[in-house]
This record gives C-alpha cells, sequence and structure tokens, in this order.
C-alpha cells in the first residue's frame, strides 16, 4: 500500500516521504484526539523547524496533528527520523475556559467563540437549549463532553482529521468482511474504571439523598464506592448525574474486535459487520504498518453509550 508521511514547517514548507519504516495510528471515540508514532526516511529536514505532521495511506489523510516529538539521526548516509504526533483536536485538552455558568451555550459558540485553534473543526449544531457550568481547571474538552451528553445523551468523538462531532455520523460508510478476510478476531474486556455504587452530595452538602448502585458492576464481584459533590451540570435533574457518570465509568466495557491486511477508509461511527457484529458503529480504529504490510483493527463498543 502507498503510506507516506508528510511534515510541514513553521514557514509553510512541505516534507514527505514516502520511505515509512514503521507506524502505528490509533483513534477511539472516547479520546479527543488521534496519536501518530512513525519511523520514516527523510531528507533536508530540521526538526526545530516542524510545526505539523500529517499519516496519508492511499490518498486516505488518517492523521494531521502537531509534534510531540521529533527526531532525526543520520546514519550511513541517510536521514531517519522518529516522531510522536497528536491531532491539533489534542488542544482541547489543553485549554481551558472561565469558570461559572454559561446559558444557552451551543456546540457552535463553544467552538467558535473562545480560542481558535488550527485545523480544529466542528460538526455544524446550533441547540441552544442546555447549558454548561465551567469548573475551575476543566479543559474545552471535558465541557464539550458535558454539553454533548447534556444536548443527545452521547458521547463526542473525531471525525476526520480533527472534525469534533457530538451527534452519530447521519451518512456513513459500510464495510463487511468475511472470515476469509480477517486476519483475526475476538472480544476483550475491561474492567478497571467501573465503580459499583456513586453517592452525591445534596446542596446542603449531606449524603443518602442520591445513590445509585450499578447491578452489573457488583454481579462482576467488583466494589467501588465513589463520594462526589454535588454535580452542577445537572441541577435541574440531580438523579441523572449518577446516570451520567455510571455510563462514563462504563465506557469501552465490552469490545469486540477484527482486523485484516490493508486499510480501506474506515473512520469512526461508520457501520461494520463481521462475525456476529451486523452492521455496528466503529468506535476504535488501529492502523500499524511496517515493511510486511499494513494492518488494519476495527473494534465496536457494547457499554451504555453504545449498547
Amino acid at each position: 500500500m502507498n503510506v507516506s508521511i508528510s511534515l510541514k514547517t513553521m514557514n509553510g514548507s512541505i516534507l514527505s516521504s514516502d520511505k515509512v519504516l514503521s507506524f502505528g495510528f490509533v483513534k477511539d471515540v472516547y479520546k479527543a484526539y488521534t496519536t501518530l508514532n512513525a519511523s520514516f526516511v527523510i531528507s533536508g529536514a530540521d526538526p526545530a523547524q516542524i510545526a505539523e505532521a500529517s499519516l496519508i495511506i492511499e490518498g486516505y489523510t488518517l492523521h494531521h496533528g502537531l509534534i510531540d516529538s521529533l527526531a532525526i539521526t543520520r546514519s550511513g548516509g541517510c536521514d531517519t527520523a522518529v516522531i510522536s504526533s497528536r491531532s491539533f483536536t489534542s488542544l482541547l485538552c489543553q485549554n481551558q475556559l472561565e469558570p461559572g455558568v454559561k446559558y444557552g451555550v451551543s456546540l457552535n459558540e463553544l467552538m467558535d467563540n473562545f480560542y481558535p485553534l488550527p485545523y480544529v473543526t466542528h460538526e455544524n449544531n446550533t441547540d441552544t437549549s442546555s447549558y454548561i457550568y465551567v469548573e475551575k481547571n476543566t479543559t474545552m474538552w471535558e465541557n464539550i463532553v458535558n454539553l454533548g451528553y447534556k444536548l443527545t445523551g452521547g458521547y463526542p468523538y473525531i471525525r476526520g482529521t480533527n472534525c469534533v462531532r457530538i451527534t452519530r455520523f447521519p451518512t456513513p460508510q459500510r464495510f463487511s468482511y468475511s472470515v476469509d478476510q480477517l486476519l483475526t478476531s475476538g472480544s476483550a474486556v475491561t474492567g478497571k474504571r467501573l465503580v459499583s455504587d456513586f453517592h452525591m452530595a445534596d446542596l446542603a452538602g449531606d449524603y443518602g439523598n442520591y445513590d445509585y448502585e450499578d447491578a452489573d458492576v457488583i454481579a462482576a464481584k467488583i466494589v467501588r464506592h465513589k463520594y462526589f459533590d454535588l454535580d452542577m451540570q445537572f441541577l435541574r435533574d440531580p438523579s441523572q448525574a449518577l446516570v451520567y457518570h455510571d455510563k462514563d465509568a462504563f465506557r469501552g466495557r465490552n469490545r469486540i474486535f477484527c482486523s485484516y491486511s490493508g486499510y480501506n477508509g474506515e473512520d469512526l461511527s461508520d457501520l461494520v459487520s463481521f462475525g456476529s457484529i451486523s452492521a455496528e458503529r466503529i468506535a476504535s480504529l488501529r492502523v500499524s504498518g511496517s515493511s510486511s504490510g499494513v494492518i488494519t483493527e476495527l473494534s465496536v463498543y457494547h457499554d451504555k453509550f453504545y449498547p
């Protein structure tokens, strides 16, 4: 397959390499950004001048991000680069909003009226029916999560390169893989985030009025009690705070996955069928490559955001 890494300097010059020795790309519905780690041969690059990195496979741009680290080593007359990059939406996790209540805020207003972030876009959503309570030291992404949940009951994710969405993609592509086309398939479970009992204080700071017990977690023999202050995001219906925190702790509980040779252009919120999975939303995408070829792993989640 045609795989290349493109680097862009601070003054706008572009350097490209199709001599990619190895790479790993990860995208997940519960992560605010994509990640790229790669090793490749490049000529004429000065690490101090590089500002952007992109991964392109068969004409699909999977990743466009800023530089976390870049090292170029010369040996035997050849320059080899090792790069680590996060997509530009990672900046949503590194910028905070002024604390306080923001009434009637839409996704458009939240994304457009605070900080201009390079290359970060979003779906067009003008719904102003809700509010957000910005706590001290919370990031833009945390508040997008809060707003997205209150407007849609779902969790925001990144579509394409650096596009924030809070709704399921309305015109997804459909992908189907037979047993003969797959390299692997399987399932996995994680329990590290699960909480059995949530206890939230009321306005007076007293506990006992807002409690939630997760029967599924208790059935897994996990006992974890969590106490927290009244969640100001849900003042109109405090009991919903417990439901949200339970869903949040249950993220990615069950994962069903498959892998195949190559990459066919899948993205988050597209539909995939394989084995017992029939037209379910792609929740995680991992693409890796080396001299042996390119392998794509697709996952769907069965949890409380994706039941």
